[in-house]
C-alpha cells in the first residue's frame, strides 16, 4: 500500500483566512491526504496567506521563505501560496517569489487535491492572472444568489453533503476539517464587501457581498458544537450587511438565537460591523438574547468627518459616541473593540484632536491603531495630501500611547464585574487563562483566574474580576460556579 500524501496548512491573516483552511483541510482529507501539524513532516506545506496590509504580506513571504528552507533538509518536497495574497497577485507573486512551487487563487481550492498532486509530482500549474472579482457577481444583490454556484467562494462549501464526503458527523459534516483542538471556532456567514473604502482593496480580490444561506450556517454550527466547540464567532468583511441578497437585511436577527439555541454552544460572537449600518434591532439582540455576546466590534476607523469622507465613510465624533451610548444603555457591560488609522492623507492637527476626544469618551476595551501607507489599487493612494512619513510614525506612536493607557483604565473600571470565561488554557506553571465576553480570541486580552481547580478547557465559569494586567483581567471564580463546572465534567 502507497505512503499516504501528507499536507500541513500554515494560516495567517485574520478568521476568515483560519476558515477557508479548515476547508481546505476538508477537501484535502476527504480525497485521502494526511493532514499534519509541522510543515516540516509534510510532502506539501500549504502556506494560506493575507493580502490586506504590507506588514502582514511580508509575514506571508517570510512563512514562505521558512517553509521553502524545509526542502531539502526533510521530507518536504514542496510550498504552495494559496489565500487572499496568492489571489491578489497571481502570475506577479509567482514570478516575485520562485520560492513558491505554485500560486493558487480562489478558483483552485474546489480542486485543491488534484493541483498539489500535480505540483507534488513535479507538474506546473500555469499561476493566474489576478481580476477584479466585484465582477463575477450582478451588481444587484438581489440577483447574487443564482449566480453563487458558479463563483468560488471560500469558506462557503455547502453544509449537507453525502455520508463519507466530510469528516464523520453524519450529514450534518460540512466540508470543513478541525485544525486545532479549540473550543472556539469561527463561521463564516458571507464574503466580500460592497463598500467603497478609499484605503481598502479586500473588495477587489474578494468579490462583491454574498450571504450563505442560514441553513447552512446552522448545520456548520451544529456539527461545530458536536465537536466540542463551545463559543462561535460569526465572520465576514461586514456582518451588519448580512441577508440583504437574501431579501432581508434583517436575517442576522432572526438567525441569532437560532445558534445560541445549538446544543452545546454556550456563546455566539458577532464581529466585523460596521457604524453606518447598525439598526436598532441589532442592538437589541446583541444586549438581550441568552449566549450571544454583547460584544460589538465597530469599524470606526477615525472619527473625524473630514478624514471620514475623504475614506468614503460617514459619521463623526458625537454620532459614534450616541451609538455606544445606545449600546451600553441596554447592556452597560457591553464590550467594544475598533481599529482606527492616523496620518491618513489630508489629516490635520485638529482632526487628530478630534479622534482623540473620541478615543477619550468612548471607553473602548480594545484598540488597534494603525499608520496609513498606500494600498496599491485604492482611491486613497492617488491622494496628492500625503503626510510625510515621520509624521505618520509620530502620530501612531502617540495615539498608540494614548490607547494603551486608555483600554488599561477601562480594564480597571470592570474590578467588581461578574464575568463569564470559557476556558481556553490550563497550565500547572502558567495558570488557567481564558476569555470574558467582552474579549474576542486573539484581540481583546485575557482573563486569568485566580484558581483553576477542577477546570478543564470549554468550561465556563462565573468569576469575579479582582485585578488587571494592562488590557487583561485576574478574576476569581466564584464556589457555586465552580461546582457547577465540576459536576459537568463528571
Amino acid at each position: 500500500m502507497p505512503e499516504r500524501r501528507t499536507v500541513a496548512l500554515v494560516t495567517l491573516g485574520c478568521a476568515r483566512n483560519e476558515v477557508d483552511s479548515e476547508e481546505l483541510a476538508g477537501r484535502l482529507e476527504a480525497d485521502g491526504w494526511q493532514l499534519v501539524d509541522d510543515a516540516a513532516d509534510a510532502d506539501v506545506a500549504v502556506v494560506n496567506t493575507c493580502g490586506f496590509v504590507e506588514a502582514a504580506k511580508k509575514d506571508s513571504v517570510d512563512a514562505l521563505l521558512e517553509a521553502n528552507d524545509l526542502k531539502g533538509h526533510g521530507r518536504t518536497q514542496a510550498v504552495v501560496a494559496v489565500g487572499c495574497m496568492a489571489e491578489r497577485y497571481g502570475k506577479e507573486l509567482a514570478e516575485a517569489l520562485p520560492e513558491a512551487d505554485g500560486v493558487l487563487g480562489f478558483d483552485d481550492y474546489t480542486d485543491i487535491s488534484d493541483r498539489l498532486q500535480t505540483i507534488l509530482s513535479g507538474g506546473i500549474h500555469a499561476s493566474h492572472t489576478p481580476r477584479d472579482r466585484r465582477k463575477l457577481l450582478p451588481i444587484s444583490p438581489a440577483e447574487r444568489q443564482e449566480s453563487a454556484a458558479s463563483v468560488a467562494l471560500p469558506g462557503h462549501a455547502p453544509a449537507d453533503l453525502p455520508e463519507g464526503v466530510a469528516p464523520a458527523s453524519g450529514p450534518r459534516a460540512p466540508l470543513r476539517r478541525r485544525l486545532d483542538g479549540s473550543p472556539v471556532a469561527s463561521v463564516k456567514v458571507a464574503s466580500g464587501c460592497d463598500r467603497r473604502c478609499s484605503f481598502c482593496a479586500i473588495p477587489s480580490f474578494r468579490g462583491s457581498f454574498i450571504s450563505r444561506r442560514p441553513s447552512d450556517i446552522l448545520n456548520e454550527t451544529r456539527w461545530l458544537a458536536e465537536q466540542g466547540v463551545k463559543e462561535i464567532m460569526l465572520v465576514s468583511e461586514n456582518n451588519t450587511s448580512y441577508g440583504k441578497d437574501l431579501g432581508d437585511i434583517r436575517l442576522l436577527e432572526s438567525l441569532l438565537p437560532e445558534l445560541a439555541d445549538v446544543d452545546g454552544i454556550e456563546r455566539v460572537r458577532v464581529s466585523y460591523l460596521q457604524p453606518a449600518e447598525m439598526r436598532p434591532g441589532l442592538i437589541d439582540v446583541l444586549t438581550s438574547t441568552p449566549k450571544v455576546a454583547p460584544y460589538f466590534d465597530l469599524s470606526f476607523q477615525h472619527s473625524a468627518p473630514n478624514v471620514l469622507r475623504a475614506m468614503r465613510r460617514f459619521g463623526d465624533t458625537d454620532r459614534f459616541l450616541e451609538l455606544l451610548d445606545t449600546i451600553r444603555s441596554k447592556a452597560p457591560e457591553a464590550g467594544v473593540r475598533s481599529n482606527f488609522i492616523v496620518g491618513f492623507p489630508g489629516e490635520t492637527e485638529s482632526d487628530l484632536a478630534e479622534l482623540e476626544r473620541f478615543l477619550n469618551g468612548a471607553r473602548l476595551d480594545a484598540i488597534g491603531v494603525f499608520g496609513y501607507s498606500d494600498e496599491e489599487g485604492t482611491e486613497a493612494a492617488t491622494y496628492d495630501t500625503k503626510l510625510d512619513e515621520d509624521v505618520v510614525a509620530e502620530r501612531l506612536a502617540h495615539i498608540s500611547r494614548l490607547a494603551e493607557e486608555l483600554v488599561s483604565q477601562r480594564a480597571e473600571e470592570r474590578v467588581g464585574e461578574t464575568v463569564r470565561v470559557l476556558v481556553e488554557s490550563v497550565d500547572e506553571e502558567e495558570g488557567v487563562y481564558g476569555r470574558a465576553a467582552h474579549q474576542a480570541p486573539e484581540t481583546d486580552g485575557q482573563v486569568l483566574l485566580t484558581s483553576g481547580e477542577g477546570l478543564t478547557v470549554g468550561r465556563m465559569v462565573e468569576a469575579k474580576v479582582v485585578g488587571t494586567e494592562g488590557v487583561d483581567l485576574v478574576a476569581e471564580p466564584l464556589a457555586g460556579s465552580l461546582a457547577c463546572s465540576e459536576e459537568a465534567g463528571r
